[in-house]
């Protein structure tokens, strides 16, 4: 199965422009490199090293693949990359020097997090920690945390767009804490060690990425869409349908964490997303008629037991920092990216689901 389009790669690589090049020679660390992102990640190193790069970097592959299912196997194929089966809440001992880490270890599915909840909170609090201690020891050049646009929680509309400011309205015993707040906790980690310790440490707060590459089963309302757009089924839609969300095609946010490890500022988060549109549910489904050129029949439907409650309302970002920090601008509108996600779907997906 190919997990991301050759084309989507070369615009990830295109949108680093020079700054790629700071890769070159370097050992990078990726934890999560069988997700949805790292294997992006993957493709775009791969490709820098064989088009672009004027020494090839190297890249070490870190994964536990609890999530992943048969989905999320694949092969190592560039002779630079090194692909280690690791749980990151264990400790860990190389035998090569590192200059980046890429902590992008995590459960970002309510699905999963709502299966794992023990799992979801030690890899981004506890894994997080001994990342940062393996970092510190090897004096790193950069380290990047995936964080979420879960920390927000349900964010007061007074808010929305959600600058990186505002301090998130969650409920740390809540049915998504374990994720809301060990990323929290996972921010205040990487904050802790750039004061104390000095360390380069950087923060993206992802906000509803998609595209091809997502498993079927991942549970998220695109996949989910995709899949029963695919097999004929109605479009299942949760609660009222009232509920927005925006989303950035995948292109978008690997270039701009890309952008944030190399020059954001040392001990900021960053808000990575596209501000728009931002979209109810039920809007969604029909712009998916247009995407698909045909008649989606839809439900609205009662919350399932497998899926957690107190989902945000809104989620929409602030991305006026990165945009002036760093010069990130999302360049794939949601029609365009769902067509591209939709392409790809109808060749990989079962369309059993």
């Amino acid at each position: 199965m190919s997990w991301y389009l050759a084309a989507d790669i070369r615009a990830i690589a295109d949108g680093l422009g020079e700054r790629a090049e700071r890769f070159a020679g370097k050992t990078i660390l990726l934890c999560g490199g069988g997700g949805f992102l790292g294997r992006y990640l993957m493709g775009v190193f791969g490709h820098l090293n064989a088009k672009r790069l004027s020494k090839p970097c190297r890249l070490i592959i870190l994964d536990n693949l609890i999530t992943s299912g048969s989905g999320g196997s694949f092969r190592v194929k560039d002779k630079h990359f090194r692909f280690i089966t690791h749980d990151i809440t264990k400790p860990l001992v190389l035998d090569e020097p590192i200059h980046y880490v890429l902590q992008a270890a995590g459960i970002a599915s309510p699905f999963y997090y709502r299966k794992y909840p023990l799992e979801t909170l030690e890899v981004a609090t506890v894994g997080t920690h001994r990342m940062l201690d393996m970092a510190l020891a090897q004096k790193v050049q950069g380290f990047l945390f995936f964080s979420s646009s879960e920390i927000y929680g349900d964010p007061d509309p007074r808010y929305v767009p959600t600058p990186e400011s505002y301090r998130g309205n969650i409920s740390c015993m809540g049915p998504r804490a374990c994720y809301d707040e060990s990323k929290r906790l996972g921010e205040t980690l990487c904050t802790v060690f750039q004061y104390r310790y000095g360390l380069p440490t950087t923060i993206v707060r992802p906000f509803n990425v998609y595209g091809p590459g997502m498993q079927e089963t991942d549970y998220r309302v695109l996949p989910n869409f995709m899949s029963r757009i695919l097999s004929k089924k109605p479009l299942l839609v949760y609660g009222s349908g009232e509920q927005t969300r925006t989303f950035c095609y995948v292109t978008d946010a690997i270039t701009g964490f890309l952008q944030v490890l190399l020059d954001g500022t040392p001990g900021n988060a960053y808000n990575i997303g596209n501000p728009v549109p931002e979209i109810t549910m039920s809007d969604l489904v029909d712009t998916l008629e247009r995407v698909v050129r045909r008649k989606l029949q839809k439900e609205l439907i009662d919350y399932p037991d497998a899926y957690p409650a107190d989902e945000p309302q809104r989620r929409c970002p602030d991305i006026r920092k990165a945009s002036v920090q760093l010069g990130f601008k999302p360049a794939v509108d949601l029609d365009h990216g769902l067509k591209r996600f939709y392409t790809w779907a109808a060749k990989h997906y079962t369309r059993d689901a």
